[in-house]
């Protein structure tokens, strides 16, 4: 069955006016100057909805309908192009693009000879017209047939040169937007001049792109996508223009001195079947979350200039090429309330609580909003409509209030005075506020997860037996368990002497657990168990790790500039109780490690998940339905692999137990090797602990 992508039904004609209405006030809006009252994937269904009403209802359609029509016919341009530049069909899945391709294919009367499968920009596109290698004039898309000039914006625009490397008369067209760095820096720039930020990075570009008048000036980047000769011009790279592949022409374009996605993880390839254009599709959308730069899809298009010609137009788009459409990882909704909560290491950190949002295939409640300066930052207010993004595997955040939907019933967003858990003074020093007792506020928080399965794995240390031993005084971090007596612990409520003798000894086991454990409960901001367990490996020892400067730190796979200094504060902050754990005997060494200032050894042959990386998704069930998803992640790197927690081009095997979910259907799309947690357990067998079988 082929994928029937989400729209917006409507009952009546009167339902089908409203919406008709809308779609042309929102299209309007976003191309006047960058605002509009709905985000994208609203706006998209919108379309879809009025589209399917049309199917049904022909005798209803409105002259005013946004379908059929560049830009929803929301924009009419003074500058005429001199080819259309024309709107994309979409198809939203595999079996619809293979279904358009076959309707390519039908149309040529033969197969098409190879695709270009290119990311989908998330911006603006424009024409670029260089006259003898000089930069003349830009021109935005308007309603297809002729554009708006915005060669005021020449200049501002990274990747569009003001020269080419050669000096032809040549149209360049591609697409206007803002890096994830140049939104940061035009809100920054906004928030100064008017108190308010950008929606988001689309928005920004849009309006940027037009405003003439703004005292200050925001960055702009170009990629381009494709090249046409002037017209009449009948020079060799005329020529070529109309007659080259599409990757010959990209090609030149880059060689120009011309910003394309050449250089980029999602680099356009030309695939000879549409299986491997498939591949590619998994493989862009794969890494969509890590790019400095938003994309929405994919783009597959006939590479040859003979398909092309062939395959023909219609009156909006080119039937040569569609858009493949992701799901969006960007919604608007409404910002509810903001809770504060003091972590276990005393990091006081505010929650947005949003009125639930579907987005990138899950419902959304809540976000982060990182700390007070950020909320600053951003302008936030409660009853603001805000822009959530979320990508991959990250943890949805609040991204910027759309300050143009304010009914002025927002309110400013309390912030807190004293600590929200003790009630104790804040330290603002720094960007991330803490409560100044620090760990101590939270001790019970910190103590329970050091002593968890995960980590010491203390058995009998339940969160009302740490609350006991806190309040009677016999401790104030997990440093002082491995000082506590047999005659202490008799003296307490409800322990007796099996259970005071059970405790002392996994106490004492605990002193055994491998440097990666005991890194991990030590808690570590900016580090959790699978970073703990990256240094334990990378160090070897506690020494080593203690006397490690920042850019040592930054030797540790993961660790970027920004987290190695917190690390390297924490350590200094957290000696004491290093120091305390040392004399208790605690282990302080990782198992089979070398130490960064030795000779690394050999690895050893012959380990079943050699130089593989791993991914473990949904419940596991057989040999491994009694271990922690760390003691999985654990057991994949005895076995020699490394674990991951996100699915991606470079992932070599996915686990997936029951209700996988989205990571497996990432891994099909990719073509990442799949098995079941039995299957797994036999291929890593002697490495599962033996009480595990």
């Amino acid at each position: 069955m082929t994928e029937t992508p989400p729209f917006t039904a409507l009952a009546d004609d009167t339902a089908y006016a409203e919406a008709v209405q809308l779609a042309v006030d929102s299209a309007a809006a976003y191309y006047a100057d960058g605002t509009s009252t709905i985000d994208d994937d609203a706006y998209d269904r919108l379309v879809r909805g009025i589209q399917a009403y049309e199917e049904e209802h022909p005798e209803s359609v409105l002259p005013s309908s946004p379908t059929g029509k560049v830009a929803g016919g929301a924009v009419v341009g003074d500058v005429p192009h001199t080819v259309p530049m024309l709107s994309l069909d979409n198809v939203f899945g595999a079996e619809q693009l293979a279904d358009w391709a076959a309707g390519v294919e039908r149309r040529l009367g033969r197969p098409v000879t190879a695709w270009s499968v290119e990311p989908k920009l998330d911006g603006l596109a424009i024409s670029a017209r260089y006259r003898h290698g000089r930069l003349a004039q830009l021109v935005t898309r308007g309603d297809g047939s002729a554009g708006e000039d915005v060669s005021h914006a020449i200049g501002t625009i990274v990747g569009l040169p003001e020269r080419l490397a050669d000096a032809v008369t040549v149209e360049l067209r591609g697409e206007v937007m803002m890096t994830a760095s140049q939104f940061e820096q035009a809100c920054a720039k906004r928030q100064a001049h008017d108190g308010t930020t950008f929606a988001n990075p689309r928005s920004a570009a849009a309006g940027t792109l037009r405003a003439q008048d703004r005292p200050y000036v925001c960055e702009l980047t170009f990629f381009g996508y494709g090249a046409l000769p002037a017209p009449g011009d009948t020079s060799d790279l005329a020529v070529g223009l109309r007659e080259w592949p599409h990757s010959k022409i990209m090609e030149w374009v880059a060689a120009q001195g011309v910003q394309t996605t050449a250089a980029t993880p999602v680099a356009g390839i030309v695939a000879t079947t549409l299986d491997e254009a498939q591949s590619r599709i998994g493989e862009i959308a794969a890494a969509r979350a890590e790019l400095p730069f938003g994309i929405d899809g994919i783009v597959i298009k006939c590479d040859l200039a003979a398909d092309q010609a062939e395959a023909g137009f219609s009156s909006r788009a080119p039937r040569w090429a569609v858009a493949y459409k992701l799901p969006a990882t960007e919604k608007i909704t409404k910002l509810l309330d903001v809770t504060w909560n003091t972590g276990r290491t005393g990091v006081i950190a505010p929650r947005a609580v949003l009125e639930p949002v579907e987005l990138d295939g899950s419902i959304v409640t809540y976000a982060t909003l990182h700390n007070v300066a950020d909320i600053t930052r951003r302008g936030l207010m409660l009853g603001d409509s805000v822009t959530v993004y979320k990508a991959g595997d990250v943890i949805p955040r609040v991204e910027a209030p759309v300050v143009h939907l304010r009914t002025g019933d927002e309110r400013p967003i309390p912030i807190p005075e004293v600590c929200p858990s003790c009630g104790d003074a804040i330290d603002s020093s720094q960007e991330r506020w803490r409560c100044v007792r620090g760990r101590g506020c939270r001790a019970i928080a910190s103590i329970t997860y050091a002593v968890g399965r995960d980590t010491l794995d203390i058995e009998g240390l339940a969160e009302n037996r740490i609350k006991q031993l806190l309040d009677t005084g016999l401790i104030a971090d997990f440093g002082d368990l491995f000082f506590l007596t047999r005659e202490q612990l008799l003296g307490l409520e409800r322990m007796g002497e099996t259970s005071t003798d059970n405790l002392l000894a996994a106490i004492e086991q605990a002193k055994t657990r491998p440097l990666s454990r005991v890194f991990a409960a030590l808690g570590v901001r900016g580090t959790g168990r699978s970073m703990s367990r990256r240094i334990a490996r990378h160090f070897a020892t506690m020494d080593a790790v203690r006397a490690a400067d920042a850019e040592a730190i930054q030797q540790v796979d993961g660790i970027g500039p920004e987290k190695a200094p917190v690390v390297v504060e924490e350590l200094i902050e957290l000696a004491p109780l290093i120091d305390k754990l040392v004399r208790a005997g605690v282990n302080m060494v990782e198992p089979g490690a070398t130490p960064p200032s030795e000779e690394p050894e050999a690895p050893a042959e012959g380990l079943p998940l050699a130089s593989m990386s791993v991914v473990v998704t949904g419940a596991m069930t057989g040999p491994l339905a009694a271990l922690t998803r760390n003691e999985v992640n654990e057991l994949i790197e005895r076995a020699g692999g490394k674990s991951s927690s996100s699915v991606s081009a470079k992932t070599s095997l996915l686990v997936a137990g029951e209700k996988a979910g989205s990571k497996r259907a990432k891994a099909e799309t990719l073509g990442v090797p799949i098995v079941s947690p039995e299957e797994f357990a036999e291929q890593v067998a002697a490495f599962i602990p033996a009480p595990s079988l």
